[in-house]
């Protein structure tokens, strides 16, 4: 699939240097980041999910557009309204010789809350189950305590450990506290290889932090068996050295090369490369909590007390002109997306008008980006009060996602020329992420990938109010809250008939779109970057997985 032109007006110089061919039976992968652990319930975090995937599997699985399908389960199907049934594969064994039974899935479900110093635990996609009935070793019955019709896709989002490998061997009953097991093997043991046993195409060499981690074919995989004898996965997180690497012929593979080389690697006979479009939205957040905020000025004083969480709850700050639907729809239509995707992006983006694109479960068909309108920006401005605009300082990361400081650098010109005065503030993405959490920023820059596929992933985490209890707004740092929205995601994530499900979603995210609760900017397109000889499907989670990548016949 092509995103845009990948050859520059200008011609380019040939690649200096040749690819040197890689043993058929070996491949060398270089990654943007790498795993904060093996474990493959420490951290729920992008890199260390696409590597867990190689050695643990789950129930389900799901394909490169999200889509699920059988995995360690061979059908699932709800028996009642908060009732499923699992039918479990037989005859699969884990890469040590155990076979896999009900009895490893219920250990995991236990072990997944007694993770210690987990960053972002799995629990989010555990708490639902209640009970846990076992007829027989192949057949699960999972008990909700109300409709929960996301059950399977939760569960495609975690691997199953072998219960033996850790000393388990009685029948486990599934209890919220941790089914009566008092030790718990350690993240610390994983990434030495000790239990790192799974079902999963792949095993576990040896993982080398900040340098290698070595993955080895599982010849008993009950599955179709792996193509490559070793993989050997090398994190390289400067982009210049990932292009270099690949080069060089010191890797195969490389994911996301930046996208100002994508014409020279395009142009070069020895490399090949594999686009697609990601589920990923780059979006603005506009804060809209209280009656000030702490990153704009000109705006004058606010018109009540300040109370909650941020700056403003400890200094004096200026009027929040973006609880004004007004102005929200102003910043909308002063950027050119089409501009940003073709100059910034290099064409290789969507210019986005909801939080997925379109084809993904729960989008509206007829959804539009928002058409650039300078003039019209300029008159709701005027009509909001702020005819000479105001000043603002849009915070964003500078290293994590595709040209984020750069695409920021343009929406702040974009902003300036209809009157609102806009300044950058990037940095680091571990300092960013910190700082939007102690909501220090009256707007921002960020990402959000649906790990479900499907819209009730982005309007569950950015636009639905911030109530934990209730598992809502989790990444909502602008503050937005719309009762009615709530509503409606939550009746949503209780409706098990899909048809129904995606009728609620689709009408929750117009609501969303309609009341500019966020600015969608555009969806990343994930390149990758490979050796000739060499295949790879894109996969819209933009994961990078060994087993996806195929020898050319």
């Amino acid at each position: 699939m092509k995103f845009g032109k990948l050859a520059l007006a200008a011609a380019l110089a040939p690649a200096l240097l040749a690819l040197a061919p890689a043993q058929a039976a070996e491949l060398r992968i270089g990654l943007d980041s790498e795993p904060s652990a093996i474990d493959p319930h420490y951290h729920n975090l992008g890199p260390n999910n696409e590597i867990r995937r190689h050695m643990f599997e789950s129930l389900v699985g799901q394909d490169e557009q999200q889509r699920l399908t059988p995995l360690l389960a061979t059908s699932w199907k709800p028996t009642s309204a908060t009732t499923w049934q699992f039918n479990l594969r037989q005859g699969v064994t884990f890469s040590n010789g155990d076979p896999f039974t009900v009895n490893d899935f219920i250990y995991t479900a236990c072990r997944i809350p007694n993770v210690p110093n987990s960053p972002s635990s799995f629990t989010i996609y555990t708490k639902a189950i209640e009970k846990v009935e076992t007829p027989d070793d192949h057949t699960l019955i999972i008990h909700t305590a109300k409709p929960h019709p996301l059950l399977p896709v939760e569960i495609a989002t975690w691997g199953i450990l072998s219960a033996k490998v850790f000393g388990v061997t009685q029948k486990l009953t599934f209890d919220k506290e941790g089914c009566g097991i008092t030790s718990w093997p350690k993240t610390e043991d994983f990434n030495a290889g000790k239990g790192t046993i799974g079902t999963g195409p792949y095993t576990f060499g040896e993982f080398v932090k900040g340098d290698r981690l070595v993955l080895n074919r599982n010849d008993s995989y009950w599955g179709e068996k792996a193509e490559w004898d070793t993989v050997t996965v090398k994190p390289i997180t400067n982009a210049a050295a990932r292009v270099a690497a690949l080069l060089a012929g010191d890797v195969d593979f490389i994911s996301k090369p930046p996208t100002q080389d994508l014409p020279k690697l395009e142009a070069d006979p020895n490399v090949g490369l594999a686009q697609g479009l990601s589920n990923r939205v780059i979006y603005l957040h506009l804060d809209q909590y209280g009656p000030s905020t702490p990153g704009v000025k000109g705006t004058g004083k606010p018109d009540a007390k300040y109370e909650g969480e941020g700056p403003c709850a400890t200094q004096p700050c200026e009027k929040n002109p973006f609880l004004d639907k007004r102005v929200r729809q102003a910043l909308s239509k002063a950027i050119n997306r089409d501009a940003i995707v073709a100059k910034i992006m290099g064409g290789v983006a969507v210019a986005a008008g909801e939080l997925l694109p379109h084809g993904f479960f729960g989008t509206n068909p007829d959804s539009k980006p928002e058409a650039y309108d300078p003039e019209g920006a300029k008159k709701l401005l005027a009509e909001a009060g702020y005819p000479n605009g105001f000043e603002l300082v849009i915070g964003t990361p500078n290293d994590r996602y595709i040209n984020d400081a750069k695409v920021t650098q343009a929406i702040a010109q974009m902003l300036t020329r209809v009157g609102i005065k806009t300044g950058v503030n990037a940095m680091t993405k571990s300092v960013f992420f910190k700082t939007r959490n102690l909501y220090e920023f009256s707007v921002y820059l960020a990402g959000w990938g649906a790990g479900t596929g499907e819209m009730s992933s982005p309007l569950r985490a950015l636009v639905a109010s911030r109530d934990k209890a209730r598992g809502l707004g989790g990444t909502n740092r602008g503050r937005y809250s719309n009762k009615a929205l709530d509503d409606l995601v939550l009746e949503a994530l209780a409706t098990v008939d899909d048809a129904k499900r995606e009728a609620i979603l689709q009408k929750a995210s117009r609501m969303a779109m309609e009341d500019y609760s966020i600015l969608p900017l555009h969806f990343e397109v994930t390149s990758w970057a490979h050796r000739k000889g060499l295949t790879y499907k894109a996969r819209a989670d933009q994961y990078t997985l060994a087993m996806g990548i195929k020898a050319a016949n």
